[in-house]
């Protein structure tokens, strides 16, 4: 399968930020620009908290969508005491204006205190994906991830058990996370899969994770790298900071613009609670790196090849 082009932005949308890095043809029917938005850190800045403020985790949801993001990221599981992405995605932008793709994952499953589950079963993620569609308050989910927990060798019978909703129109398109080469293989076995989102970053880089991106660029598969900047703050390294003082640019933009010069099949969702730090984001959507940024930053690159 030849890989599937990047779609132009429209002409209602070409100015606007988000679109500086183009567009890509999600699923063949569903055009996002390549910088959307994770809401991860919308409840609280990490899984123990503290609490960010509810109103200005709506404020940012609200800009971000001013700014051309058309892609948000979310899940059911990201939710800190009584405040969930969900249900700050819902107040913000409900009704959702056209063309606005919201992406979820179901799989694991917290407890009201926060305490991570067992993977969910076959009628656990039928009730994962109605509860997801009653708080979005959508008829039907745009993405649905399977998010595979480390206990989980096989994805075969989770990702059926979506298929099988996918078929009753309850899901347009489905996705996998956290998953190794031949899990990914299974999934494509059961049902197409329009993304994958694993961990990926500038310094945290394997050899399977580079194949898993080829194999998605050669078959216009979305790869949606989740911690793009690494996941424990942004790292200061000498040759990283060279190549954002020579674009005046900061290291996080350019750790991002370096996931998006990868393949056109990237899509960048880095998350913030923060209305600087969204502003500072999406403005890498414009980052252009040179042919020596890039081989400077490669060196960087942690992988085992």
């Amino acid at each position: 399968m030849t890989t599937t082009p990047a779609s132009p932005a429209s002409p209602a949308n070409a100015a606007l930020p988000a679109n500086a890095a183009g567009a890509f043809l999600l699923g063949g029917d569903l055009p996002v620009s390549r910088m959307g938005f994770g809401a991860m850190k919308l409840p609280s800045r990490d899984w123990e908290g503290p609490a960010c403020d509810p109103e200005q985790s709506v404020r940012v949801l609200r800009r971000a969508v001013e700014l051309g993001v058309d892609h948000i990221d979310t899940a059911w599981f990201y939710f800190f005491r009584d405040v969930s992405a969900h249900g700050l995605i819902r107040r913000a932008l409900h009704p959702y204006r056209d063309g606005l793709v919201i992406a979820t994952k179901v799989g694991p499953g917290r407890d009201p205190e926060g305490r991570w589950l067992d993977p969910a079963d076959r009628e656990a993620l039928r009730a994962a994906v109605h509860r997801d569609l009653r708080e979005l308050g959508v008829d039907r989910l745009d993405v649905v991830h399977l998010r595979r927990m480390p206990s989980q060798s096989s994805i075969a019978e989770p990702f059926a058990a979506l298929a099988e909703l996918r078929e009753e129109g309850l899901i347009r398109h489905l996705g996998v996370s956290n998953v190794n080469e031949a899990q990914l293989a299974e999934a494509e076995a059961i049902a197409p899969v329009v993304t994958v989102q694993n961990k990926f970053s500038l310094l945290e880089r394997t050899a399977e994770q580079d194949r898993l991106l080829a194999h998605c660029t050669a078959r216009g598969i979305a790869f949606v790298p989740f911690y793009p900047l690494g996941g424990s703050g942004v790292p200061d390294h000498p040759a990283l900071r060279r190549v954002a003082e020579r674009h005046g640019a900061t290291r996080a933009q350019v750790m991002v613009a370096w996931l998006l010069a990868l393949s056109p099949s990237v899509l960048a969702i880095p998350g913030t609670s923060s209305p600087a730090h969204l502003e500072e984001n999406i403005a890498a959507a414009a980052l252009r790196l040179s042919s020596a940024d890039l081989a400077e930053l490669e060196k960087l690159t942690v992988s085992d090849k």
